[in-house]
């Protein structure tokens, strides 16, 4: 590492050594990492979980740490459920992986400013919300509709040659929409008033903005406002899903109130007589019932100065 005076602040690197094509982006970190006058250690990951491990492990001492999340969704995902709640810890996300739509929120350039390792570890910190989902917890958007079925399913899809990200995503659609069926039985209720039951095609709960590659479902979402932003799509055929996919996608669910209800509260509960899937973050599960609730936790999460999350204003930082 670079023999320089150091920060008292410990930055911890957990990053997956085969991060991009024959694991040069894990290369090319590295070489950021040992540029900084920082001090800094690195964890590599072998497995799914491994993240959430290493960041627990490296939190327990309760000294000042800033967790680099160098991955997609799913490594961000790991890491929160390690540490949120924690005061003496940060975190944030380097877009390493197949997916990073938390980080869309921050703009066209997220992405490329996010691989910026020197300005993230000057930038500032937000205290975000995070969503709590039968004891699973998340930054950005839990689904659990025909869309999540779609998330869950293009692992499927990526085994076969010559499929990879988009082109694996749309034949999941299209085999979801298409051959399965759009529509599932479900009962969902929140404290606020909102009851309903029968088949339903989506049901989405944002703190987030983005998910599935590039839908943004609610586009005034704010990630700190003690506000879950929730679209419920009962019963639809498939010309009008496809017709109005688009528009769902581009967050222009007021202009069709009846197909797409809108609701705003803490916490909401759904269930079925048979498993439903869920996607929170990338991480897909299985139950009856599920609850999601604004958790008691909260995330420490630092970015680039000159980015932010707020459309049209300054974001506030800590």
């Amino acid at each position: 590492m670079c023999d320089c005076e150091v920060s008292p602040i410990r930055h911890l690197f957990i990053l997956n050594p085969s991060a991009g094509k024959n694991g040069q982006a894990a290369q090319e970190l590295m070489a950021q990492i040992e540029s900084l006058p920082l001090n800094t250690a690195v964890r590599f990951t072998k497995k799914r979980g491994d993240a959430e491990r290493i960041a627990r492990e490296e939190s327990a001492d309760g000294q000042p740490l800033r967790i680099y999340a160098c991955g997609g969704d799913g490594t961000l995902n790991d890491v929160v459920n390690a540490v949120a709640g924690l005061s003496h810890v940060a975190v944030t996300n380097v877009p390493v992986g197949t997916g990073n739509d938390f980080l869309k929120l921050f703009g066209p350039n997220a992405k490329e400013r996010f691989r910026d390792l020197a300005a993230l570890a000057a930038g500032p910190e937000a205290l975000l919300d995070v969503i709590d989902c039968n004891g699973r917890l998340g930054l950005d958007i839990v689904c659990a509709g025909v869309d999540a079925r779609v998330a869950a399913d293009v692992h499927r899809f990526k085994r076969l040659p010559l499929l990879r990200g988009m082109g694996a995503y749309v034949l999941s659609l299209l085999d979801n929409v298409l051959f399965r069926g759009i529509n599932r039985p479900m009962r969902v209720e929140t404290p606020e008033g909102l009851w309903y039951e029968g088949e339903t095609a989506i049901l989405c709960i944002c703190n987030g903005r983005y998910y599935g590659g590039g839908f943004m479902p609610v586009p005034d979402a704010m990630p700190d406002d003690g506000v879950l932003d929730m679209l419920l799509v009962p019963k639809v055929d498939r010309f009008n899903f496809l017709r109005l996919v688009g528009a769902y996608g581009k967050g222009r669910y007021r202009r069709y109130p009846q197909y797409i209800q809108d609701y705003h509260g803490q916490s909401v509960t759904f269930s079925s007589s048979q498993d439903i899937v869920v996607v929170v973050d990338g991480e897909v599960l299985r139950a009856p019932s599920f609850t999601v609730s604004l958790s008691s936790k909260k995330l420490r999460f630092f970015f680039p100065e000159d980015l932010s999350y707020a459309p049209n204003s300054g974001t506030p930082a800590l």
